[in-house]
């Protein structure tokens, strides 16, 4: 009888076709699981709380690893860790799981982080870990038009074609809009997000930065309910999971 295993984990995007394994490429999910195959000698299937695209990135990524057996959880982590090298992925934290948890639909809440570099020069040591916008952003304008996207919404303005939701109805419980320094940090949580939803609302919000819309005009494309009222999806390298809470 398999047992079971929550993980915390953080990686990097870049490079990855996303968290889901996929024909065109490396997913974090292939890594996790031929480490885990590498160390027990048996297939171990994983399943996220988040199933990130490509090029995002993730500090507290929450999957659940079934193994064929217990061991202890110092050792659970430590293993992945060995056999996912040089993969910029890291197992941060294991626990034995009751075997009914469930990273996708136990999750309560999901926090993310999306960072703009707002200078004139272009990021080198950030490089593919955040979106780079050379021009003045008024931050207070941005903070001002994320408050009309609190609360219940149809929130198909900023949902991707390809989204497979059954419903565009999301509850938003907070976006917030920050200036750290240089960078511009946009911080939303929600129980669950449509494909994209993130991106596509931070570029509309930089819109509103830049002057091109009013905090109102984000208001009535989200009441439009259609994508083609929203502004551009903002680059997958500046988005991070960062929380999943149960």
């Amino acid at each position: 009888m398999s047992v079971r295993y929550k993980l915390v984990i953080e990686y990097d995007g870049t490079g990855f076709v996303g968290w889901q394994s996929q024909t065109n490429g490396l997913s974090v999910q292939f890594v996790l699981e031929g480490a885990a195959l590498a160390f027990t000698g048996l297939p171990c299937p994983s399943i996220a709380a988040g199933r990130t695209d490509a090029g995002v990135h993730a500090l507290g990524q929450v999957a659940h690893l079934d193994l064929p057996r217990a061991y202890p959880a110092q050792t659970v982590r430590d293993a992945l860790n060995f056999h996912m090298k040089p993969h910029p992925v890291a197992v941060r934290t294991a626990q034995e799981a009751s075997p009914d948890f469930h990273a996708r639909f136990s999750a309560r809440e999901r926090r993310y982080l999306y960072r703009i570099l707002n200078r004139n020069t272009a990021p080198v040591l950030d490089r593919h870990r955040v979106w780079w916008v050379s021009h003045a952003l008024n931050e207070a304008r941005m903070a001002e038009a994320a408050t009309h996207l609190v609360g219940r919404h149809d929130f198909s303005t900023f949902r991707a074609s390809q989204c497979q939701a059954k419903t565009a109805e999301k509850t938003l419980e907070e976006l917030v809009v920050t200036r750290q320094g240089e960078e511009i940090h946009i911080r939303a949580r929600a129980r669950s997000f449509l494909h994209h939803q993130v991106r596509n609302m931070v570029g509309s919000l930089k819109w509103v930065g830049e002057g091109k819309w009013t905090p109102d005009d984000l208001r009535q494309a989200l009441e439009a309910r259609d994508r083609t009222a929203g502004g551009p999806t903002a680059p997958a390298e500046g988005l991070y999971l960062t929380e999943v809470i149960y």
